[in-house]
């Protein structure tokens, strides 16, 4: 499972759980840590594009020539 489909299934999780969870608590909690994840995981996934970038060059670099 990949870092989007989580956290697609951790939103669709929550949904639910808000439905019997309705104090300040789960308020505090959906705005500290649910709100941001969305922008987070945009984010990581734009660094491990980078990432797999940086790596293939670095790989090809240090391929030993034919």
């Amino acid at each position: 499972m990949n870092l989007i489909q989580t956290a697609r299934e951790l939103s669709e999780q929550w949904h639910a759980t808000k439905a019997h969870w309705r104090d300040a608590k789960a308020l505090e909690f959906e705005k500290r840590y649910l709100e941001p994840l969305p922008g987070l995981v945009s984010r990581t996934g734009a660094v491990m594009n980078e990432l797999e970038t940086i790596l293939k060059k670095i790989r090809k670099d240090c391929d030993p020539l034919p």
